[in-house]
């Protein structure tokens, strides 16, 4: 019996097919948390700007919004759209899915900014059950006001 036993350990028996194996777990996981980390970055860029908050806000104090959504009224999904500044100057297109106990919406932000302060041309609920546009920049006025 010449039995020949192999003394090597695990790694050198299979480094063959272990070392391409890791490499490629390797790069999928870098990129996973490169992709994830991508998202989170941009996700709350558009969350900090306060095209978005001032959106949302209205969006949650208009009374046609809080019949048709109910309330409390929240921030779901991914937001659309891009935020471009240069030189203290700024324009922004947001999409902004919104949705409540009773129902979804899309809030639509456009907006521009020359001086200190954001110039809205597009401040709107799109209702998802009817199609409904609700307009938020009417109550500027009232909320100058204050």
């Amino acid at each position: 019996m010449d039995e020949t036993i192999d003394h090597r350990n695990w790694f050198q028996r299979n480094w063959k097919w272990a070392v391409p194996t890791g490499g490629c777990l390797l790069i999928i996981v870098l990129f996973i948390a490169f992709a994830g980390t991508m998202i989170i970055g941009v996700t709350s860029l558009f969350s900090d700007s306060e095209p978005y908050q001032e959106g949302v806000a209205r969006a949650q104090n208009n009374q046609t919004v809080m019949v048709s959504l109910g309330t409390p009224i929240e921030t779901h999904g991914m937001t659309k759209g891009s935020i471009n500044y240069k030189n203290g100057e700024g324009h922004t297109n947001l999409e902004i899915p919104i949705k409540g106990p009773n129902g979804k919406a899309l809030l639509v932000v456009v907006a521009d900014k020359y001086t200190e302060t954001w110039e809205y041309s597009v401040m709107e609920v799109i209702l998802y059950d009817t199609g409904e546009k609700v307009s938020l920049l009417e109550d500027t006025e009232d909320l100058d006001e204050w």
